[in-house]
């Protein structure tokens, strides 16, 4: 796991190796342990390594008969390709997957992507072609960011390592920012800053310097044309063989490992089966607020950890961390992304790293495998709708009514945001009622500077929402969002994922989240997955043996809740007071700053509303007012 970054100069030859070094200085805590340098004629990379695969011999950049790559993350098949490789005649100089890299891409050209199964963004320059090839894994693990002007283009593995260089100023993308505080996360290439991108999840791009062309592509996305052939049970035993071997891979490592357990279906699965393919006992790293029952599962965690026989390391995050670090872990963030939970999972991810140095969880599950109450009351509404007018907008019956009932119960805990979803709009169309489920602004408008609220542009928001919801081959509501969530809401809980471990010089994987295994889940019809609106009723059937019957049957499960409206009436109070009425603030004319204390008043339990405008303002101060 590491950090890079690079300039490509369009019209001088040479690249500024201090200017290189500035940028690099920026993402040091995600390679503490070596650093290199590279330059050609216009060219220059610099990386930053946290060594995990082959400590002695795999440092970076590194090159091949004329080609460089610099390169963050694992390739979890390196050993095979490798493997493969040598059986054709290939010779290594290291036992790294950097060089196995180079070596595919030598042989193969871009082709080399579609071989590789893990966490990656790569740059390859080569030289004798003139080209460089940038790309990023399937599901956005690992990033990669890219800025290009008359004169230059910049790439790195963090938004501020761009921002270092000298010619570049830091200006919001207004346009962008209205996306932001619609989902708490930004759709497409965009970001929260203007002319600086992301090279999208699945995509390679690659850049010829004679002609200054561009060309993405596409390599992946999910297939949702249904296999109609086989059952459930070849699924399952599909489905188990391939998560038991992806965790069997990510444990490869030659530094200490051990996993975060929250004490969720996804943490517990993979921590249990983490432990019966380690050597050795296991650590497992949970963190607990003390603040009420509601926020608290180390119950779950202990029983979880007591069948994995895994050593549980417990610590508390307080109210006074959360004031003291949070307008650092925004910096660390590059972009307010997603929720609360970026806060305990730093204070995980610190107390991890005193122990191991990579550590897997369970992200993705939720995306996968149908997790979210969401889709839940999504389904009940369709229910009553299919039941009221005799109607089936998905050709085949998912959910029923009869079906969904006893799954109700899990419901409890959302009756406040159904009061919201039921509110208006009822029984309209799948894209507009899943649009509302997650639009934010609805209950934040009156937060917001008039003049701000009508520069949004609702219907470009809503038709870029409707672009990915409906782009797959299927009618069915389930297969949409969760398609939806793995490309729009999944980049942002990885991006979280990646900086709060990266920010403590940790590596973060994520089993769950192997191409292979939503090739296959992709493919199932949906009313397999979502059986009688049964949240990751497959995934549950599949690891019914390995999963305590406490946690599979779980109907309070949390998602690392964080006491913030607790915490809005004490402490930290004056702490989002300080921040939300400042000079500052008032001058942006973005904020209602009119209603700033009714909103920190009115803040309900897990609600997002003051998470998402405390964090734009403290984006803000971070990265645009310095």
């Amino acid at each position: 796991m590491c950090g890079f970054v690079g300039i490509i100069n369009k019209l001088s030859q040479g690249v500024d190796a201090g200017i290189l070094k500035k940028m690099a200085t920026t993402i040091s805590h995600r390679g503490p342990d070596e650093e290199g340098i590279f330059t050609d004629e216009r060219t220059g990379f610099f990386h930053k390594r946290l060594s995990v695969i082959d400590l002695a011999t795999g440092q970076q950049p590194m090159s091949y008969d004329d080609c460089t790559i610099v390169y963050n993350g694992e390739i979890y098949n390196f050993i095979e390709l490798r493997e493969e490789l040598i059986s054709e005649g290939h010779h290594f100089l290291t036992s790294s997957d950097t060089e196995v890299i180079l070596h595919l891409y030598k042989k193969y050209g871009n082709d080399c992507i579609h071989m590789l199964n893990g966490m990656f963004a790569l740059v390859i320059y080569d030289k004798p072609n003139r080209k460089l090839l940038f790309a990023r894994d399937h599901f956005g693990i690992k990033p990669l960011y890219w800025y290009n002007d008359e004169k230059k283009i910049l790439f790195g593995s963090e938004i501020k390592a761009l921002l270092a260089h000298p010619e570049i100023r830091a200006e919001a993308d207004i346009e962008n920012l209205h996306q932001y505080l619609t989902f708490q996360f930004i759709l497409g290439k965009g970001t929260m800053f203007r002319d600086i991108y992301k090279l999208m999840p699945g995509h390679y791009m690659s850049y010829c310097m004679d002609s200054g062309d561009f060309k993405t592509v596409n390599y992946w996305q999910p297939n949702f044309k249904i296999d109609p052939y086989h059952t459930e049970e070849y699924f399952i035993v599909e489905l188990r063989k391939i998560i038991e071997d992806t965790v069997k891979q990510q444990l490869r490592s030659d530094v200490p490992l051990g996993t975060y357990l929250s004490g969720g279906i996804d943490s517990t699965l993979v921590t249990i089966l983490a432990s019966r393919f380690h050597t050795g006992r296991i650590r497992a790293f949970t963190g607990v607020f003390t603040e009420g029952p509601e926020f608290n599962e180390l119950k779950y965690a202990r029983i979880a950890a007591e069948a994995a026989n895994a050593e549980l390391l417990e610590v508390y995050p307080t109210e006074q961390e959360f004031i003291d670090l949070l307008p650092r872990l925004i910096y660390h963030l590059d972009e307010p992304v997603a929720g609360p939970g970026l806060f305990p999972q730093y204070i995980v991810s610190r107390h991890a790293a005193n122990h191991v140095k990579v550590v897997l969880g369970g992200q993705g599950g939720d995306e996968i495998f149908g997790g979210y109450t969401r889709y839940l009351v999504a389904y009940l509404e369709q229910a009553l709708k299919g039941a009221i007018y005799e109607t089936n907008e998905e050709r085949e019956h998912i959910v029923s009514l009869s079906s969904i009932l006893p799954n109700l119960p899990s419901l409890k805990q959302y009756v406040p945001m159904m009061k919201n979803f039921w509110g208006e709009g009822a029984f309209e169309q799948m894209d507009h009622r899943y649009f509302k489920l997650l639009n934010r602004m609805g209950e934040t408008r009156k937060y917001f500077d008039n003049d701000f609220v009508s520069s949004r542009n609702e219907e470009a928001i809503f038709n870029c929402f409707t672009e990915s919801f409906n782009n797959n081959d299927t009618k069915s509501y389930f297969n949409k969002m969760t398609q939806f969530d793995m490309h729009g809401s999944l980049p942002g809980l990885l991006q979280v994922e990646d900086r709060m471990s990266m920010a403590c010089s940790i590596e973060s994987r994520v089993p769950l989240l192997d191409r292979r295994i939503v090739d296959l889940v992709s493919v199932m019809p949906a009313g397999m997955k979502f059986m009688g609106g049964e949240l990751k009723y497959l995934l549950k059937k599949t690891m019914k043996d390995v999963i305590p019957p406490d946690i599979l049957n779980r109907k309070d499960k949390m998602g690392f809740p964080v006491p913030l409206h607790i915490w809005s009436k004490n402490m930290a109070k004056d702490f989002i007071l300080d921040v939300l009425l400042s000079e500052k603030s008032r001058e942006r004319k973005i904020i209602n700053t009119k209603y700033i204390e009714q909103l920190v008043d009115a803040e309900q339990p897990f609600g997002r509303s003051l998470w998402g405008i405390l964090c734009l303002e403290l984006w803000f101060n971070q990265f645009i007012d310095k």
